[in-house]
């Protein structure tokens, strides 16, 4: 499937999980450290490439919701997402996984549900990880 590229992000790291990392435009910078949970030295004040990745897989998520309760004639009076990003040993070296919890007001749970099982479908960091890593998947109706 092509995709008609409506914009490019550019980032550069240096110092693999240990170093710094930013976008070319400078507005995210970011100290990098191996959690001590991994045999890193955790240093304080550095975030993981795994922090990283579930700021951007929950802000995507949540665009994704928005969008397409609109499209489904849906009015949430809230929506906040958050993305548990694990990484582990597996039989190749490490893996990944994903958990979405999506807490949704002002729904019923039948309408939240179809709502956030749509937006799995439609959101970019959803389709570009499927199949490739475990997915859980969690709706709540406040």
């Amino acid at each position: 499937m092509a995709v008609k590229v409506l914009y490019t992000a550019h980032a550069v790291a240096s110092g693999g999980r240990n170093g710094h990392t930013e976008s070319r435009d400078g507005i995210v910078k970011a100290d990098l450290s191996v959690p001590k949970a991994m045999g890193g030295p955790g240093k304080p004040g550095t975030t993981t490439p795994e922090d990283l990745f579930a700021a951007g897989y929950a802000a995507c998520f949540g665009g994704a919701v928005d969008f397409l309760a609109g499209k489904m004639q849906l009015k949430p009076s809230s929506v906040e997402i958050e993305v548990a990003v694990g990484i582990g040993t597996d039989d190749t070296g490490f893996g990944l996984t994903a958990d979405i919890t999506a807490w949704i007001g002002g729904l019923d749970q039948a309408d939240a549900d179809r709502l956030v099982a749509a937006a799995h479908e439609f959101c970019p960091y959803s389709k570009a990880t499927r199949g490739n890593i475990a997915h859980g998947l969690k709706v709540v109706v406040v």
